[in-house]
């Protein structure tokens, strides 16, 4: 009997966590396809306003903006990396740490002054573990970051670039493909050059034929190139967290629906013992009762 109760013990709890297991793969599942829809209206903004910008960079024009120009010296760079503020997410979290760890394995290696800033509390506590100190901690951006929350860091990230104080940007983040593929990436945001030749990539990887485009600036280039250079910067970085939060989203819920199979698996499996177990309760208990009425008899 004390066989069987503990059977029936474990299996409520099983179920119990069944329950908070299921409702956790309900819950990702919506955030996700919240998520994955403001991921899909900004990454055609983000395309556009891109290619916009490269052709305004292999144009031949006489004047330059600050963001487009790549520095001479690479002594002052920073890392972002942005990651969860809670686990159960499977290996979300692990990718994107791996690059980080490799680039500053990299800067160390090569003696250069790398900034780190990080963006949830599992890349936190893990880079903190590992003994690296972070300049930036950030832990207000949940699975709905807004551009108002983005725009406060591309703009210091603009000052800081134009003043010589920042020589590479590089983001290091989970980029959403599909539904079915994202990869944890590690990208260079700044100088712009850089991100508008990812840009004009297709899927396969391979570069796009360069488009030769004839510009009129009205009222003048100066101020176009004033006004779109740093927009597309802010749009970049800002597709960059949403791509990172839905990707969150299905990581947590392939988790999730990974453990609350598990769980349908033992209950299973404890509901077939605790039916032996009970057989076999039952059968001593007859054979007990046979036994002692053949006694009496």
């Amino acid at each position: 009997m004390a066989k069987a109760r503990a059977i029936v013990k474990r299996l409520k709890a099983v179920k119990n966590i069944r329950k908070i297991t299921r409702t956790m793969e309900l819950i990702a599942t919506a955030r996700f396809k919240k998520a994955m829809d403001r991921a899909t209206e900004a990454a055609a903004y983000t395309r556009k306003i891109s290619e916009i910008v490269a052709d305004l960079s292999q144009a031949n024009l006489s004047i330059k903006h600050p963001l487009l120009q790549q520095h001479d010296s690479q002594e002052s760079s920073c890392l972002l990396v942005l990651t969860s503020n809670r686990g159960l997410c499977g290996g979300y979290n692990s990718g994107v740490l791996r690059h980080a760890m490799a680039r500053i394995a990299e800067a160390r290696q090569a003696d250069e002054k790398l900034s780190l800033e990080v963006s949830g509390k599992r890349g936190l506590a893990f880079l903190k573990f590992q003994g690296e100190s972070v300049d930036q901690q950030y832990t207000h951006f949940e699975e709905k970051p807004t551009f108002e929350e983005v725009e406060e860091l591309a703009d210091r990230y603009i000052t800081d670039y134009c003043a010589n104080r920042l020589d590479r940007l590089e983001v290091a983040y989970t980029k959403f493909e599909s539904s079915s593929r994202q990869t944890a990436v590690r990208e260079t945001l700044l100088p712009i050059g850089e991100l508008t030749s990812d840009d004009q990539s297709d899927a396969s990887g391979e570069s796009a034929p360069e488009r030769q485009v004839d510009y009129e600036f009205l009222p003048s280039a100066e101020a176009i190139l004033e006004e779109i250079v740093p927009a597309a910067f802010k749009a970049r970085l800002f597709k960059c967290f949403l791509d990172a939060a839905v990707s969150e989203q299905i990581a947590r819920m392939v988790a999730m629906k990974g453990a609350t199979e598990n769980a349908d698996e033992m209950i299973r499996t404890l509901s077939r013992q605790y039916n032996r177990a009970r057989q076999t309760q039952i059968t001593s208990e007859l054979s007990e009762i046979i036994g002692g009425v053949a006694a009496l008899e």
